[in-house]
């Protein structure tokens, strides 16, 4: 298969998919196996890996058969708008998602040794204070969308913290990286050149005055990254933390407010909010379709052949509800369950405990603060955002019992004084 459209390919775009992405995914094991032919946007095709075992294989490959560079997949795509649309989330960038090797491996351990640095209990803190001040804004109206007033805002402020950017660029982020993950044509397109623009004021910042901040920390690392290399793996770790954890959140939240196992653990502790961020990681991640690899040479791989110009999805999605079930050496965890929610193997997200601490903080904060919460509409008639790599409502909307500030107990007005503003 190349970019070039394929008679019967699955577009992954387009609206009906993210309405029912797991009926897709049954339909196309029926039909293709472990490997089917789908489009991220009109014209370029993929391979979606929709087997545990074969999603394994691939994350886990110590043998050199597969690849993250995808600059000879980027030479072979078409010259139009929708394909370099794309690029924004596929695009080569010297950073350790599109690299290997030893490479790779200088990159990774920056990126891993700077997110050690944030302290747990600092970063616990400052996602209460700013959940807080958020609710504050929406607590006496009795109803909100906590996509659009909770998980987003969140998130953008509290990864503006951790770059040391004002709480007040978090708006703009959240735009450019929404426009992002959407993956469609010129407007993709813009919001990559915006999100550049963004970079690079930034990083001079950060080179001019460093802080204890993320950019600091990668521009002093022993690694010595070079100035586009610090770019580079600002633009990695904030786009994977900013737009995937507030899905998280968000789609965690749904789930539990819909799922009895969890909407009776908010008195009586049957399941834990980490438990519920577990099975969602498994079978709905918020990057249901983002595992981009390369094949170094040609491969007959489950069934399909393979060429290296071509590319590889691992849809976490589709291999965490893969009905063949998880293998014995599946990576078991405390806190649930096996997924592959943040990959696997040496590409495995190395900010997967700051991840989960902040949607659990923030998921926690809201069980906590809004009484008699639950959503305003059927689940099945919540709307999800077209895009061939995310799973990400488009809103969710919400119903409490009224909080004012006089209330007796805890209230976003409880702990209103300002912690640090540094993680």
């Amino acid at each position: 298969m190349s970019n070039r459209y394929v008679p019967g390919a699955t577009p992954l775009y387009e609206p009906e998919f993210a309405a029912d992405p797991h009926a897709a995914y049954a339909r196309l094991r029926a039909r293709h196996g472990a490997v089917a032919p789908v489009e991220v946007a009109p014209g370029v095709g993929a391979h979606l890996v929709l087997d545990y075992r074969a999603a394994w294989e691939i994350l886990t490959d110590q043998d050199g058969h597969w690849s993250k560079d995808p600059r000879p997949w980027e030479a072979s795509l078409p010259s139009t708008p929708e394909a370099h649309g794309v690029l924004g989330m596929i695009g080569y960038r010297p950073n350790a998602l599109f690299t290997d090797g030893e490479v790779h491996d200088r990159f990774r351990q920056a990126v891993s040794d700077c997110f050690r640095m944030i302290q747990p209990h600092r970063l616990r803190a400052t996602v209460t204070e700013i959940a807080d001040d958020l609710v504050r804004e929406f607590a006496a109206e009795g109803r909100a969308d906590l996509v659009g007033q909770y998980a987003r805002p969140l998130m953008a402020r509290v990864i503006n913290r951790l770059y040391g950017r004002s709480d007040a660029s978090g708006r703009d982020l959240d735009r450019i990286l929404t426009t992002l993950s959407n993956a469609v044509g010129a407007d993709a397109v813009a919001a990559n050149e915006e999100f550049g623009r963004y970079m690079n004021e930034l990083i001079t910042a950060k080179y001019e005055s460093p802080g204890d901040d993320l950019p600091s920390w990668f521009i002093g690392h022993p690694a010595q990254l070079a100035p586009e290399e610090v770019v580079q793996h600002v633009v990695l770790t904030l786009g994977a933390g900013n737009e995937p954890s507030a899905n998280l959140i968000s789609n965690t939240t749904a789930r539990m407010l819909t799922d009895e196992r969890y909407y009776s653990s908010l008195t009586d502790g049957a399941l834990s909010t980490r438990e519920a961020l577990a099975e969602v990681l498994r079978t709905d991640p918020s990057m249901a379709n983002y595992g981009p690899y390369f094949a170094t040479r040609p491969v007959h791989f489950h069934g399909t052949w393979i060429q290296p110009a071509e590319l590889v999805l691992v849809s976490y999605a589709g291999a965490g509800s893969d009905p063949t079930g998880l293998p014995a050496h599946a990576d078991e965890r405390s806190d649930g369950g096996a997924h592959l929610g943040f990959g696997a193997g040496e590409h495995r997200c190395p900010a997967a405990d700051p991840a989960l601490l902040i949607a659990a903080t923030g998921i926690d904060r809201l069980l906590t603060l809004l009484p008699g919460l639950e959503l305003a509409v059927p689940f099945d008639e919540l709307t999800w955002r077209p895009g061939p790599f995310h799973r990400a409502l488009a809103a969710l909307p919400v119903t409490f019992r009224p909080v004012r500030p006089d209330q007796p107990g805890v209230t976003p007005w409880t702990n209103s004084k300002p912690s640090l503003s540094t993680l």
